[in-house]
């Protein structure tokens, strides 16, 4: 009995020592030592257009310590008058009392931010901080945001697609650019918000040197049957087609806009510019209208890639290509169908998408097109590939999608091409001089540089002929009249 007393004794301290330990465990820490952890000292955003909501940013706060603590108050310190938005605990606003964080525990903050305009014509700085208070202690985390004025151009119209039986089947929404509004230069950057910009027949749109074109999702520049474009930058200041955010994470993300589509009716330039990060780069289709015979774009010394769908889709078109550089395309770089007079010189397509699965090979070619009942072949008139490069990382590159009934006259002339069996490249009717399944040894297609290492196999392999009339680089660089030049838009120096 007396040893059953002990025990009881015993497990009744031992009780109460868990019990009082649990309790001060659970009490709230109150010293004024306390101190938030922050998973970041500042969130920083890159240039936010004026007017435009920029991505959701995250902040973490990290309680270290074996007690709850009692964050007395959590506040932007500009209140009402902030820029900046933030979500705590699910719930938005800018001030927030009494937020308990569990032992061990931490806490998301979701932030965001909209800048309002100003008349700076430069990006100019934003700047807020979230205040913490915890036992009399403050703190706080740095909010940063650069603004910039833009141009915008806003959707604020809507054209019904038909089908064949009358029927509604889809909507554009575009916004048609004003004949005060035709030339862009790069003073601020242009915004095409919620749907197509577009140039109406007879009109011309001019972009200068150095303008930087962005599109919302979904948007793009749609030049009209007799519309006329115009694209004019150059080596040191290239005119830019990209997506709408600037944050570093979207930097090299596709599929954030939709395509230039261009229409017949004119002889459209695009030299020294860089089309990225869309849908489609560039779809050139003829509306096939008997009045508007021209249907032509030259295409010098441009890039274009990291687009999820195309590089470039054209549909009955004229095409000219050089010093031209497409890269990186979910589907195929480029696809050349329904017919049409395609001329590719000293062009570099080459394509190692890494946003996904890629089953269609980097170049199509077909010459005919298809209704719900039927193929119709179309004469192809021409599609000419010389010293260029098309290559990737699938097992065939090249796809010659061709029906009898119609003309297939294609040319592939001192090219580094990637193929499999299937492609007849000893066929001389429209292979000569072609070199197969060599690795071409790019600088580093990771990085996205496409110029040629010293040792590749693409050095001194063109034939001069071709080089007449395009002295330079799409860098700038000589390659020397009467010598083989190098394949591709880049000049080993």
């Amino acid at each position: 009995m007396k040893t059953y007393g002990k025990y009881l004794v015993l497990i009744t301290l031992l009780t109460w020592s868990l019990f009082t330990t649990s309790c001060r465990k659970d009490e709230l820490l109150t010293s004024g030592d306390v101190q938030l952890r922050f998973s970041t000292d500042t969130i920083m955003y890159d240039t936010v257009f004026a007017t435009i909501g920029s991505v959701t940013k995250n902040l973490r706060i990290y309680n270290d310590y074996d007690q709850p603590i009692n964050i007395s108050n959590i506040r932007l310190a500009s209140g009402n008058a902030s820029y900046f938005r933030m979500n705590v605990n699910g719930l938005p606003g800018r001030s927030f009392d009494n937020i308990e964080l569990r032992a061990g525990d931490s806490l998301w903050i979701f932030v965001e931010v909209t800048v309002d305009p100003n008349q700076q014509l430069l990006p100019y700085v934003v700047q807020d901080a979230i205040l913490f208070e915890t036992n009399g202690r403050a703190q706080d985390v740095d909010l940063v945001a650069w603004g910039q004025n833009a141009i915008f151009f806003v959707a604020d119209q809507v054209l019904n697609i038909i089908d064949g039986q009358g029927k509604t089947i889809g909507q554009i929404k575009y916004y048609e650019i004003p004949d005060t509004s035709l030339i862009w230069n790069n003073s601020k950057p242009y915004v095409v918000y919620g749907g197509f910009a577009v140039v109406d027949s007879s009109k011309t749109l001019q972009i200068s040197e150095g303008a930087q074109i962005h599109f919302s999702n979904n948007a793009g520049l749609w030049v009209y049957k007799g519309g006329k474009l115009l694209v004019n930058g150059t080596k040191d200041n290239p005119v830019v087609f990209q997506g709408l955010r600037r944050e570093q994470a979207y930097k090299e993300q596709a599929g954030q806009w939709d395509r230039i589509w261009i229409n017949d009716g004119a002889v459209n330039e695009i030299n020294y510019t860089v089309i990225k990060n869309g849908f489609i780069g560039l779809q050139t289709e003829t509306l096939f209208d008997p009045v508007m015979p021209n249907r032509t774009l030259n295409v010098t010394n441009t890039v274009i890639k990291n687009m999820s769908g195309l590089g470039i889709l054209a549909r009955n078109w004229t095409i000219n290509a050089t010093n031209s550089l497409i890269v990186n395309c979910g589907q195929y770089n480029a696809a050349l169908t329904m017919g049409g007079s395609y001329d590719f010189t000293h062009c570099t397509l080459a394509n190692f998408w890494n946003g996904g699965q890629r089953s269609t090979p980097n170049l199509y070619i077909n010459n005919y097109t298809q209704d719900a009942t039927s193929i119709i072949p179309i004469d192809l008139i021409k599609a000419d590939f010389k010293n260029s490069i098309i290559y990737g990382d699938n097992d065939n590159e090249i796809e010659l999608d061709m029906k009898t009934g119609a003309q297939a006259n294609y040319q592939f002339s001192n090219c580094l091409i990637k193929v499999d069996y299937h492609t007849p490249v000893i066929d001389p009717l429209h292979f000569t001089s072609i070199y197969k399944n060599t690795t071409p040894n790019f600088v580093n297609v990771n990085d996205g540089d496409y110029r040629l290492n010293s040792n590749s196999f693409c050095i001194d392999k063109g034939d001069a002929s071709f080089a007449v009339g395009i002295p330079l680089d799409i860098d700038g660089n000589q390659r020397i009249q009467g010598a083989a030049p190098d394949f591709g838009a880049y000049e080993k120096q």
